[in-house]
């Protein structure tokens, strides 16, 4: 370190950027690396050169503040107290694309640490920039600046509103349909951070029109498009009923039951988590995804996934579409939902989670189940804090229906 920094100030340019190149290297290979560039007081330096070199210097000295940065919010605060950020919102407003990329993605690896260091690159003026870098042409910068401006969103309401005060939305509603599949991930993703914190926020986004063109990028050739668009329309659904009912008549309720159908293991989870969200609102958007066959992806999910997290999810939104009706519980039995919660939740290896959401769910589903033969089988394997429910629907139902009192005797459950 020691004798690479006097070579940043040779009189050779091509011997300064090598010199910056493997101070960059170094950073980047690990944090007590990155550490000792930091110690060794190298990041003024570099900062200086940022506003006086040539571009091929630029593209070097942003590689080293973004090998420093990217280790730790400490390492990246350095970065910051160093004078960086000035200087790196200048080489946004370059000529020349590779400059503007290496120091979007600078600024990219500082802002992902925390709401401070995000908030200190939107008041050093980076969000305006950035946004006119997704309307370049060039596809690597478009990349870095989305992915850039998803790492200052993803922190706070105000940090999303920044993003959106500057008109990134519509521009980002427009890269959906891009053919390139790694833009498509980052331009998914940043839309869920932008989403995630309020209705109001969550409104921008569906205003730019993205459905039913998200939808598409469910049955995306990439796993992590098809990932990010169903966490994007999750966080979507999760706000209002209004904007659940615009999810399910977009298409929004089949194409995510077909995509839980398709995937498996963790890419499962948005999907999941989409169905549960809109079948709580009300009972007909849970009925909407009755009728989208959700119910057997779900059960799917909840008896085949290896991880509980992923079961418990299932759980939950088995529980969120039973809970409305007779009707939404009586198409659970039928389904042998809710033995299948039983088995789950009489488990000994099962999480605590995961009992929990089992639990509740269950007791959702039997308390408006009116069809006893599906109840039957669990007069005999639930235990006692289940049991009691599934007597009291039995004592519900029996002394105003004949029928079901035939039946109940004849198939022994009396």
């Amino acid at each position: 370190m020691a004798l690479l920094r006097p070579l940043l100030l040779d009189n050779v340019p091509s011997i300064q950027q090598s010199a910056a190149l493997a101070l960059g290297r170094l950073a980047n290979y690990s944090d007590e690396l990155a550490e000792a560039v930091v110690s060794n007081e190298i990041l003024p330096q570099l900062v200086y050169s940022l506003s006086e070199q040539n571009r091929f210097y630029k593209k070097a000295a942003a590689y080293v503040l973004r090998s420093v940065a990217k280790h730790s919010p400490h390492l990246a605060k350095a970065v910051v107290n160093s004078g960086a950020l000035d200087a790196l919102v200048n080489c946004l407003e370059e000529f020349d694309p590779s400059v503007k990329e290496a120091a979007a993605l600078a600024l990219s690896c500082i802002a992902k640490h925390n709401h401070e260091l995000a908030q200190a690159v939107v008041d050093a003026g980076a969000v305006g920039l950035l946004v006119l870098c997704v309307q370049e042409p060039e596809l690597t910068l478009k990349r870095i600046s989305a992915t850039a401006l998803g790492e200052i969103a993803k922190h706070t309401e105000e940090l999303a509103q920044a993003v959106v005060d500057q008109g990134a939305v519509p521009y980002l509603a427009a890269l959906i349909s891009h053919p390139d599949a790694q833009l498509k991930r980052y331009v998914c993703q940043c839309l869920a951070q932008i989403a995630k914190h309020t209705v109001d926020l969550a409104e921008v986004v569906v205003e730019a029109e993205i459905f039913p063109r998200i939808l598409n990028c469910l049955k995306d050739m990439d796993v992590q498009v098809r990932k990010n668009a169903a966490t994007c329309i999750r966080e979507i659904a999760k706000q209002t009923t209004e904007l659940a009912k615009l999810i399910v008549h977009s298409g929004g309720a089949a194409a995510t039951v077909d995509y839980i159908s398709e995937s498996k293991g963790n890419a499962r989870l948005p999907g999941i988590m989409t169905l549960g969200y809109i079948s709580a609102f009300d009972d007909s958007l849970a009925m909407a995804v009755i009728v989208s066959k959700g119910i057997a992806p779900l059960k799917d999910a909840l008896i085949n996934e290896p991880e509980d997290h992923l079961k418990a999810a299932a759980a939950w939104s088995l529980g969120q579409i039973g809970r409305h009706s007779p009707d939404h519980a009586k198409f659970l039995a039928e389904a042998d939902v809710p033995s299948r919660l039983l088995a789950v939740y009489m488990l000994p290896e099962s999480s605590k989670d995961l009992k929990d959401k089992s639990k509740k769910s269950l007791k959702n589903i039997i308390q408006m189940c009116t069809h006893l033969p599906a109840l039957e089988p669990l007069l005999q394997l639930a235990p006692n804090n289940i049991l009691t429910y599934v007597c009291a629907q039995f004592a519900k139902v029996l002394p105003s229906n004949l029928e079901a009192k035939r039946t109940f005797v004849q198939s022994g459950g009396f």
